[in-house]
């Protein structure tokens, strides 16, 4: 089966720089929503994958094709068609038509209609089947809507066959009644659909190419029109403006909420949690309100989130307690641990059991074995820890010298004192105790203690002692008598 993609358009509504097809939900691009499932249609085929029209930004969509297919190699697949004007969708159907296989049916999808499922068009490809090489149906998702405003019609006969689709700025008072919309969603018979795009005119109120007339075009050929419908309303809902975007962003987080519930995985609130990824939950999993899973997140059995965390790309153990506040990135916890609140594992963190890393505590590609613990305003990065090791509060291992990362080597049953500098590269023999405030800069050897610190002294010494102060006297001026100037004599009118 051809599958063409039309993502040319521009998105006005949304007010944006950026590609309507590129926008994102779920923490992915529509665009990438639509391939996904479109891809998992061809996955047993090994021809061409989706054709994708672009148009309006589309080197910024050519780039996104490219990125992704350096993480997901079946995008690479993907090819794309140029609309370099937007004339309307049969004009951009037709700039795929070099690229289609005529024995094949070709299936439409819309770049901004990111949440139609497998099931669905595996439904209504089912509809068009017919023998290879020759023109079967046309297959038709169709919807009922309470409110279809801003939707082409369809149009059925007395016998309730469909005669045509009207788009509604082009339909009359009695057609915009009718409540069965056209989603745009079809397949359709190659060889027919070469004729049918090359005999569309632009005589429409848009002064568009519709490819919707394609449908009274196979009426007037006496293909057969079969339709079907989505299970759910929201398959077929497009974006074209952010505030679509936000409703459609809800409707699918609900989704993902109820299929987790369903599972066995009890939500604090359904409404309050964000899914952009996927999220494989054991049973008995408790997750709070205001957490985001990004990327690839596993959560085993029996492990509780606390509120507003953020787990990305990472792997939760059994009966992980992470308190709230917490991020973890493309890291590991080991079964049985206790992260945070406000505790931060980033790339390449790797916890064994029962390790437990406090408020404030930061670790980074590091590798921290069985019953150790990191309590309070810590950083540990680029090192190896043994097992029962316990690291002080303000403890850190300089592990950066300007230009190049080092590591530290920390063994089992190692005692930190609180305020400690590890100046990388450094060993820290097992059994060891360091004093606090300790900088070491040399191997510290097993079962001593080691400090360095300056000595102790103390001195005879007078603290200061705050003197009051003197209270400030205004100095007044005295007053001075001002003589009186004599009073002119008066003089005659006119006389001095």
């Amino acid at each position: 089966m051809n599958i063409v993609i039309l993502a040319a358009g521009q998105g006005k509504r949304m007010k944006s720089a950026l590609p309507k097809v590129l926008q994102t939900l779920a923490g992915k691009p529509l665009l990438q929503h639509v391939l996904n499932t479109a891809l998992s249609l061809q996955e047993k085929q090994t021809k061409a994958g989706p054709i994708v029209v672009v148009g309006h930004g589309a080197a910024d969509v050519k780039t996104f094709l490219a990125n992704a297919s350096k993480v997901d190699v079946s995008f690479s697949k993907v090819t794309t068609a140029l609309q370099a004007e937007q004339k309307g969708t049969g004009h951009a159907l037709l700039q795929a038509l070099p690229k289609l296989d005529a024995q094949e049916p070709t299936l439409v999808l819309y770049g901004d209609v990111p949440l139609t499922s497998k099931k669905t068009l595996s439904k209504l490809a089912k509809l068009a089947d017919g023998v290879r090489g020759q023109d079967s149906a046309v297959a038709l998702l169709t919807q009922n809507l309470k409110d279809p405003t801003g939707y082409g019609r369809i149009v059925r006969d007395a016998d309730g066959s469909v005669k045509e689709i009207v788009e509604e700025k082009d339909a009359s008072l009695a057609q915009k009644a009718i409540q069965e919309i056209n989603t745009g969603i079809m397949v359709l018979p190659t060889n027919a659909l070469k004729k049918w795009l090359k005999a569309l005119r632009a005589s429409n109120a848009q002064g568009e190419y519709y490819l919707t007339d394609v449908i009274a075009m196979a009426v007037k050929d006496g293909v057969p029109i079969r339709t079907t419908q989505a299970d759910d309303e929201f398959e077929i809902i497009g974006v074209n403006s952010r505030s679509q975007l936000a409703t459609l962003e809800r409707v699918h987080q609900l989704t993902i909420a109820n299929q987790l519930m369903d599972a066995g995985v009890s939500l604090a609130d359904p409404a309050r949690m964000d899914v952009r990824g996927t999220l494989e939950c054991g049973t008995d999993v408790f997750i709070d309100v205001g957490c985001v899973f990004e990327g690839c997140v596993s959560l085993a059995a029996g492990t509780k989130i606390g509120p507003y965390c953020i787990i990305r790309n990472s792997v939760i153990g059994n009966e992980v307690a992470i308190h709230a506040f917490s991020h973890i990135d493309g890291a590991k916890v080991g079964n049985q641990s206790v992260i945070g609140p406000y505790a931060r594992l980033r790339p390449g963190a790797d916890l064994s059991n029962d390790v437990h890393i406090g408020n404030f505590v930061e670790v980074k590609n590091s590798k921290i074995a069985a019953n150790s613990k990191a309590n309070h305003l810590a950083y540990v990065g680029d090192s190896i820890v043994g097992s029962r090791v316990n690291i002080g509060a303000g403890t850190i291992t300089c592990n950066y010298d300007g230009v190049n990362k080092h590591q530290t080597i920390i063994e089992d049953d190692v005692f930190i004192g609180s305020d400690t500098q590890l100046v990388a590269p450094v060993r820290v023999g097992r059994g060891a105790t360091l004093g606090a405030g300790t900088t070491l800069t040399k191997d510290a050897p097993p079962n001593q203690l080691t400090i360095s610190r300056a000595k102790q002294i103390s001195l005879k010494w007078q603290r200061p002692v705050k003197q009051d102060k003197k209270p400030v006297v205004k100095k007044v001026a005295k007053k001075t008598a001002v003589s009186k100037k004599a009073a002119p004599k008066k003089t005659a009118k006119g006389k001095k």
